[in-house]
């Protein structure tokens, strides 16, 4: 009876596997195509690839631009809408297509986890393309099922073909709905994906430091007494790089967790720079460098909400986007100051090693690269050498050049292209 009643009275999860949304507003499209994103598009294609009959299509798009279709509820493998055609009784409608198994999902989340862009990308509502290539997220001809309470027998009829083309404009507004239909959830895609970002980060992160040195309870005690106090400890080693600190629950006497988070990681940082080399890490930096200092320091490249919320007051309190800083804050865990610099300064290097680069890398079997002043740029990677003398590599979707800083800086050429490409 007590658990009766502590079950009825418990507060409602919120189903991350079901989402309903209003009615679209009616639109035109003037140039032909109802949608607006390349994945948008690419949905419409999968069922009008299929369809039988054109003319069904075309009363089917004039449907959904004037608004025939009504809320749309979208569940794993399944959206479903109430129509309206000719009679006054709307019909049910839906469209059908398989979900993603298991390894597909793995490799999608390998995929965004391994590439910063492709996170960031996500969180922008964007879809990469090279997401879609390592696991047809998208429906290919045929993959759309649809069914309608209507008499009307084609494939797909008119109302079937308006759900379809809504569906489209809900996807350009919302990629993580796609997501939804092929199985998965928001919520659970995020937290997945903070979790293997942080366990990337805790892999990059190296050993736990050496046990500290102790003195024995018995030796204490007999100096107490008078015995004689026990030398000191030798000094402790300045570790290789500063902790992160504890993760603070939240509390509402407390204050806020990501700003206790954010005091502890800054006075980490900057006791364990004291210690190494007696300088303020902090004074000669500008308020853009500072704020990609904090927002590097912040492990979840802004996955989790309260990270999001960082990257979001930083890039607007310096009118930069959540993009701008997540891809300087790749450049800055690449390699600090010198490798935000290398993001944003294009330059001028003396001949001698940048000339010799490109003979180099075509010797090691990679493809001729493009020259512009310190970058060397191909198809989909691309090499940018830092006044420090070291070569930075960077990667892009094919065909988008729209580069992110990935690899290890490394003074020769060949060798961060390698550690780039994990040969």
């Amino acid at each position: 009876m007590n658990r009766a009643r502590g079950a009825r009275g418990a507060a409602p999860r919120h189903d991350d596997r079901r989402r309903s949304f209003p009615q679209v507003a009616p639109r035109s499209a003037p140039d032909g195509r109802f949608a607006a994103t390349w994945w948008g598009n690419a949905w419409v294609a999968a069922l009008e690839d299929t369809a039988l009959d054109p003319a069904r299509l075309a009363r089917g798009k004039a449907y959904a631009g004037r608004g025939h279709v009504d809320a749309i509820t979208v569940t794993p493998g399944r959206v479903v809408a109430y129509v309206h055609g000719t009679r006054p009784r709307p019909y049910r409608t839906e469209i059908r297509m398989r979900t993603l198994g298991d390894d597909g999902w793995e490799r999608f989340l390998d995929e965004a986890a391994a590439r910063p862009d492709h996170i960031a990308a996500l969180l922008d509502k964007d879809v990469p393309h090279a997401l879609e290539a390592v696991t047809g997220l998208l429906p290919a001809p045929g993959d759309l099922v649809p069914d309608c309470s209507c008499p009307d027998d084609g494939y797909p009829c008119k109302h079937a073909a308006a759900l379809c083309y809504q569906a489209a404009r809900l996807l350009d507004e919302d990629p993580f709905v796609l997501f939804l239909m092929r199985g998965r959830g928001e919520q659970e895609l995020l937290a997945e994906l903070t979790r293997r970002n942080a366990a990337q980060g805790a892999a990059e992160t190296g050993a736990a430091a050496p046990p500290m040195p102790t003195v024995p309870a018995r030796i204490a005690l007999d100096a107490a007494t008078g015995a004689g106090l026990p030398p000191l400890p030798p000094e402790l080693p300045v570790p290789d790089r500063p902790g992160r600190p504890a993760v603070f629950p939240p509390d509402p006497a407390a204050p806020d967790p990501l700003a206790l988070d954010l005091l502890a990681t800054e006075a980490a940082a900057r006791a364990h720079t004291f210690l190494a080399t007696g300088h303020d890490p902090v004074a000669a930096l500008s308020p853009w460098q500072d704020a990609v200092r904090l927002a590097a320091a912040h492990p979840g490249s802004g996955l989790t909400a309260s990270s999001r919320a960082l990257y979001r007051d930083l890039a607007h309190a310096l009118d930069r986007t959540p993009t701008d800083l997540a891809r300087a804050v790749a450049a800055w865990r690449q390699g600090g100051a010198a490798g935000l610099a290398v993001l944003e300064e294009p330059w001028d290097p003396p001949a001698g090693p940048f000339d010799r680069a490109r003979p180099a890398l075509l010797a090691a079997d990679f493809p001729a690269f493009r020259p512009w002043r310190n970058r060397l740029s191909g198809e989909s990677l691309q090499l940018r050498l830092g006044r420090d003398g070291l070569w930075y590599g960077y990667e892009s979707d094919a065909g988008r050049e729209d580069w992110w800083p990935r690899g290890t800086p490394d003074p020769d050429p060949v060798g961060a292209l390698t550690d780039l490409l994990g040969r």
